[in-house]
């Protein structure tokens, strides 16, 4: 694993979940309300799975992986409010069989903005 955050975003966007990957064919060419997404864009130490820098707000997709690291979540996240950020989570398998309700939840959060 690399220490530079761009090679690590790169390498991240190419391996990408299957969730992940649905979830930014929505995201992304501003499909969603109009609003611009990065994907795995670096705030502060930590790479996100996907930023709408305009309306400071963070989408996490996480797998199971993450019950297994509760508090390493909670600091990011942390950090991540504190930069200014509002950041929404869901689980790869929300993404995967409720794509229109993860989609609708994402727009709601941003004209809440």
């Amino acid at each position: 694993m690399t220490s530079d955050p761009t090679q690590r975003a790169r390498q991240l966007r190419r391996d990408s979940t299957e969730a992940e990957q649905r979830l930014w064919r929505i995201l992304r060419n501003r499909q969603l309300g109009g609003h611009k997404f990065r994907r795995q864009a670096p705030i502060g130490p930590f790479i996100v799975d996907f930023v709408c820098i305009e309306r400071r707000l963070v989408i996490e997709v996480d797998g199971s992986q993450h019950q297994e690291q509760i508090d390493y979540d909670e600091d990011r996240t942390r950090f991540i409010e504190s930069e200014g950020y509002r950041v929404l989570r869901f689980w790869n398998n929300e993404v995967l069989t409720e794509l229109e309700s993860v989609a609708e939840a994402i727009l709601i959060e941003l004209g809440s903005a």
